[in-house]
């Protein structure tokens, strides 16, 4: 029996969770440690996968499965594709430049003593979001996917409302504690109920899944109606879809069910709100990719042109609403909301140009979100303001924090050289191949980026030096050490992203074949 390297993978954070919260209460430090230790093991296992894992090989790899519900067939089922993989490689790289971002978010609050606030907690529920996440990527088991689906919601529910910001306007506007406290369990609790309502209505998709399969094995449902022994009539192939579809639509987000998002990473801390937008939304894009697309291809194809138009109107309405915020957080989540049309405009286009890009863009997405809010998190705890008002001249006092931002906030418009343009520049073209109004009318998207972009840089880091601001200092050490693998690689997957294409494009054929799809062939009229 060969090693279960996938569980390996994901076992280690869960155990890492439940020894980090047995830390006794007054060695912070040590939990601090053991946290960051556990996930950088999680680091080393992620890349063992992606070095075992062979492109050309079958679809899924390093594969396990066992008996676990028998009755009723359920099995614990893994393997990895290569858009698992790049994904699985993402979250191990990002958690412990979370966990070091973070390292001091839960401390006792210097300015309430009576305040507690639970370090090991903390540090433990980001182990157990990743042990979940990284599980949910490798579950071809229709039933454990989605209990993992819906299980990462408690640790991110407490996250988002015992962890909340410092720097929460209420506390700004001298409203307190309470009134703080106050927003951050009114987003949280926003987060869960959205997030729960979707969940609900796929777990009445996935027992009609059941219903019509006898099974929950994705690749023995995939491959029963590759080969027409499972035939699904037209009105519950759709019906089933549009379960699935909706509870990924919600975690993605997508437009109109996206407006829990900004509060959630309003009232975050920069490390939380880039777990949920960097990792665990991810979870949402990469199951329309696996599950919509693999189980339910005729009514995929169906849904498309909706699906493309409220793709679209993410991406138009996320970015307008960035270019008039106030607040620098909410700014970089409405702009995450435009990504994420970017990404399903690129999954629905039904070209592997796209698809590769829309994973492309899942991977960079991440990468580049996480450097530009991990820094804006920086400013914000050294000012303790989110205003975009409250800055200005910050690259006078702080040079280094200043040209982080810069290049963050360059990625986040998809420059040439930096990692998201090879996204954007693959989901654009595989996009306007087959539906060129739709492609044309997403390149909007990019000139409101450069915009929002552009703008925030220079209202916060230009002009005359705040009197507020003059005293603040540059990034520390270990705040360069979060940065700095962040930016490398948005720079080397810029300039080179072949070890990501050559592993995601063997997977987005296998997808294409899913959906028995074709790439549209260039109409050239010959010379006269």
């Amino acid at each position: 029996m060969s090693f279960p390297l996938l569980t390996a993978t994901a076992v280690l954070p869960a155990l890492g969770a439940i020894a980090t919260a047995a830390v006794p209460a007054g060695r912070r430090t040590a939990a601090k440690w053991l946290a960051l230790l556990v996930s950088l093991g999680t680091l080393v296992l992620a890349a063992v996968i992606a070095v075992r894992f062979q492109p050309g090989g079958d679809r899924y790899q390093l594969t396990e499965s066992h008996a676990w519900i028998a009755d009723f067939g359920v099995r614990y089922e893994l393997g990895v594709d290569g858009i698992a993989v790049a994904l699985i490689a993402l979250t191990a790289v990002l958690i412990p430049v979370i966990i070091l971002a973070g390292w001091h978010d839960a401390d006792p609050l210097e300015t309430d003593s009576q305040r507690w606030r639970p370090t090991q907690g903390f540090f433990a529920l980001i182990l157990s979001v990743e042990a979940m996440v990284i599980l949910s990527f490798e579950a071809t088991d229709v039933f454990l996917f989605y209990i993992l689906f819906e299980a990462m919601l408690i640790p991110m529910y407490f996250l988002i409302g015992g962890f909340g910001d410092r720097a929460a306007p209420a506390r700004q506007a001298g409203g307190g504690e309470e009134n703080a406290a106050a927003q951050r369990s009114y987003a949280a609790v926003k987060f869960l109920l959205y997030n729960l309502a979707g969940g609900l209505i796929m777990l009445a998709a996935v027992i009609g899944l059941y219903v019509v399969a006898g099974n929950f094995s994705l690749t023995e449902i995939a491959e029963a109606r590759a080969n027409g022994t499972l035939e699904m009539a037209t009105d519950t192939e759709r019906l089933l879809f549009l379960g699935f579809f909706f509870a990924f639509a919600v975690k993605a987000p997508l437009w109109p069910l996206h407006t829990w998002l900004p509060n959630a990473m309003g009232e975050s801390t920069a490390p939380v709100a880039v777990l949920i937008t960097a990792v665990v939304d991810k979870v949402g894009t990469f199951a329309m990719l696996r599950f919509c697309l693999g189980l339910f291809p005729e009514a995929s194809e169906w849904a498309t042109p909706v699906i493309l138009a409220l793709a679209l109107i993410s991406i138009v309405y996320g970015a307008l609403l960035a270019v008039g915020q106030r607040d620098i957080k909410r700014l970089i989540a409405y702009a995450s909301i435009s990504h994420f049309g970017f990404i399903v405009m690129g999954i629905f286009a039904m070209t592997t140009q796209g698809q590769a890009g829309a994973t492309l863009y899942m991977v960079n997405h991440g990468i580049s979100t996480a450097a530009l809010m991990l820094v804006a998190g920086f400013l914000i705890s050294r000012r303790g303001s989110r205003l975009i008002a409250d800055y200005g001249g910050v690259q006078k006092v702080a040079p280094i924090l200043a040209g982080t931002f810069l290049i963050g906030g360059l990625a986040t418009l998809s420059l040439p050289g930096l990692a998201p343009f090879v996204s954007e520049f693959l989901v654009l073209v595989g996009t306007f191949a087959r539906y060129p109004v739709v492609g044309v009318i997403a390149t909007l998207g990019i000139v409101l980026a450069a915009l929002y972009t552009l703008v925030l840089y220079q209202r916060t880091m230009t002009g005359p030096v705040k009197e507020e601001v003059r005293t603040l200092p540059d990034l520390r050490l270990r705040e360069l050490v979060v940065v700095t693998p962040l930016i490398a690689l948005l720079i080397f997957l810029g300039v080179y992203p072949k070890p990501l294409t050559d592993i995601v494009n063997p997977a987005v054929e296998h997808t294409m074949s899913d959906v028995q799809k074709k790439d549209p062939q260039p109409e050239v009229e010959a010379a006269k």
